[in-house]
């Protein structure tokens, strides 16, 4: 029977069972429905199989060709051997294609992109049929006696960011195995091994935590096995102009700086930055007592070429950083809390995970109840161990927790929606651009969430007397099984434990209260313990100055109420804001201010003249497609920007570098 006849004789089998099983008034109501004329719904195909905890059996092998520049093509070859029970009777095979991937918390995998699909055996070419209903998934009718399939395809990745986020330029590649691999369903994809492969263009370097066999031809690098969990949570950086900086520290962990860029000039760092790089892994060390890997690999592009990625896994880092990260290091510290962030990542996200942010498999829906510990905790620590490193001053941070501080305390949003539901975005937005971010709220479980943390660190500061601290927490509650690989999962009960272990409190009436009630205002008590206090000025930070420089933004967020792009195009603004009571809306174009043409620095002179409570009006031309049309904003409260004032000791004391040595032989369980 073909694939297609199956599926066909299923559902007329299933139709029939559900109308020759019928009886009574269930029979009457189905004739009557018939008679009348109205639809009933057809039965959906067979579910897949449930992934079962058990070896598969063989090793796929997987050859990438990543030689495609022009075209920015990836290639690849699988060959899968078939399980005996398989091969004794043949039947349907189901391959899967990775939709749900860590880290991105969402059904991300770039489907639309796999092409030329083929499946052969023995020379033989072999149907597929995709899955109606599961549409990642391929149905392989496996004729009887055939002990493998030769699988064929190719990823077209897009060839602008008009596409989608680009991952192949002229100098580099970024090779990530979700998005090149499929995998028989019916596993853990712990428990199957894979075997792969990857041509590089001649004269290539690449860096990825796989490590090599030992095998290489030519431009063809082969790995060693990893489990298809260890393959996708490896991705490959490769380019041509490549340079590796070690970072490893008195313990012999190794740890590699991988850094790739559009030009070489830009990998021109300077023993001082790279020691800052150094001392990200010391802190970090210090900070959680442990590690859970056998080596790092940070891997960092520095383009503006390549598609933005800021990415966690367990023993590398995914980000891309601007061109200047090295050559213009005094304006670019706004993107220096990245690195620290993904390191951050490999204790709490990898090793430590929020139980129901862990699935059997990559197609396994994924649900974020605890991103505002995974991703809120590792924001507070980013920021803090980039300062402790010195890859940002503390005046710096403190700058940009201020813009943090301002800008969730600001958002009106919160009036109608708790933290808790945020957590669901990555699935409901996917990341897509909001029309009224402030008031439909965006993925907030991250800096809010870092409020919350610098809340509960200052909390157990003061009721501890300064004895304990949230590094205490971080110490005990991501230092278990100190080496271990295997993801410790933990709930919401767990993590109320843990803070009470370092300092009794009412930790769960604390965490309810900040995470799952709507409250007015931010939780902003953590600046207040410290003796800081948020408060405007006309001048803006070196923070936001940095920010802005690298985003292409100009910030009138606090005054107006909104943010001018590149082009003078309105990025954001503010729901409720002047910019809104006047009608403004992202994406249209600001042409004129006052009646001259739109600079950034006239309107900083606008809005200062209008201080004034006997001055006129902001006028402001704005095009929106092929319309044109004038709004006049009556505001006269300056230029607001934000900025912590008071006593920094408190914050000081949190930003400033821990002291001490990790032994070699320092080992927690």
């Amino acid at each position: 029977m073909s694939l297609r006849s199956y599926f066909l004789s299923s559902a007329i089998l299933m139709g029939a069972a559900g109308i020759i099983g019928a009886s009574g008034p269930l029979q009457a109501k189905a004739h009557a429905a018939e008679v009348s004329g109205q639809p009933q719904p057809l039965p959906l195909p067979p579910a897949l199989p449930t992934a079962r905890d058990v070896s598969y059996g063989g090793t796929i092998t997987l050859n990438v060709n990543a030689t495609d520049l022009q075209r920015h093509i990836l290639t690849m070859q699988e060959t899968i051997p078939l399980p005996p029970d398989v091969s004794e009777k043949g039947g349907d095979f189901i391959l899967l294609y990775p939709m749900w991937l860590p880290g991105d918390h969402s059904p991300t995998g770039t489907l639309d992109q796999l092409a030329g699909l083929k499946i052969s055996a023995g020379g033989k070419q072999i149907p597929w049929v995709r899955d109606t209903v599961t549409v990642s998934a391929f149905h392989v009718q496996v004729p009887k006696g055939t002990h493998q399939l030769d699988v064929s395809y190719q990823l077209l990745t897009p060839v602008s960011p008009k596409e989608g986020r680009v991952v192949m330029t002229d100098a580099m590649v970024n090779v990530q195995w979700s998005a090149v691999s499929l995998y028989p369903a019916g596993y853990f994809t712990r428990q199957i091994q894979f075997k792969p492969q990857v041509v590089f263009p001649a004269g290539w370097s690449y860096g990825t935590a796989l490590r090599s066999d030992g095998a290489q031809s030519g431009h063809t690098v082969t790995f060693k096995t990893v489990s298809f969990n260890t393959l996708v949570d490896s991705p490959i950086f490769s380019g041509k102009y490549f340079k590796k900086f070690d970072l490893t520290q008195d313990d012999k962990v190794p740890v590699t700086l991988n850094v790739m860029a559009d030009r070489p000039e830009d990998l021109a760092a300077t023993d001082d930055q790279i020691k800052a790089h150094r001392e990200l892994v010391h802190q970090a060390n210090l900070l959680f007592g442990s590690h859970h890997y056998d080596h790092y690999d940070f891997l960092l592009a520095l383009t503006d070429k390549l598609g933005g990625i800021g990415l966690e896994h367990h023993q590398s880092s995914e980000n891309s950083g601007p061109r200047g990260y090295f050559t213009k290091w005094d304006k670019t510290f706004a993107a220096r809390d990245l690195l620290a962030h993904e390191f951050t990542h490999s204790w709490n996200g990898k090793y430590r995970r929020p139980a129901d942010l862990w699935a059997a498999n990559f197609n396994t829906p994924q649900r974020g109840s605890g991103l505002w510990v995974y991703e809120g905790q590792t924001q507070y620590w980013g920021y803090v161990l980039a300062a402790r490193a010195g890859l940002m001053t503390a005046p710096q941070v403190e700058d940009a927790l201020a813009e943090v501080a301002a800008v969730y305390d600001g958002r009106q949003g919160r009036m109608w929606r708790p933290l808790i539901d945020t957590t669901n975005d990555p699935v409901i937005a996917q990341r897509a651009p909001q029309s009224w971010r402030s008031w439909s709220r965006s993925e907030d479980y991250y800096s809010e969430g870092q409020l919350i943390w610098l809340d509960a660190d200052t909390l157990i500061r003061k009721l501890s007397d300064n004895k304990k601290s949230l590094n205490d927490f971080a110490d005990t509650f991501f230092a278990t099984n100190n080496g271990s690989f295997v993801t410790s999962t933990y709930q919401f009960d767990d993590v109320v434990k843990a803070l009470n272990a370092v300092q009794p409190y009412d930790w769960a009436t604390f965490l309810h209260q900040r995470v799952q009630d709507i409250r007015d205002h931010a939780p902003l008590d953590g600046f207040s313990r410290t003796g800081a206090r948020l408060t405007f000025t006309e001048k803006p930070s070196d923070y936001i100055e940095s920010y802005s420089t690298l985003r292409h933004v100009t910030d009138f967020l606090f005054s107006l109420g909104f943010a001018v792009g590149k082009k003078g195009v309105i990025s954001e603004v503010l729901w409720g804001s002047p910019a809104w009571q006047a009608g403004i809306t992202r994406d249209q174009e600001l042409v004129a201010v006052n009646g001259e043409v739109y600079d950034a620095d006239d309107l900083k002179d606008a809005i200062t003249a209008a201080k004034a409570k006997s001055a006129a009006p902001i006028t402001l031309l704005l095009r929106d497609g092929d319309s044109f049309h004038t709004v006049s904003i009556t505001y006269h409260g300056g230029l607001r920007y934000p900025h912590l004032e008071g006593k920094m000791d408190g914050l000081g004391a949190i930003l400033s570098p821990l002291s001490g040595k990790i032994s070699v032989t320092d080992h927690k369980e």
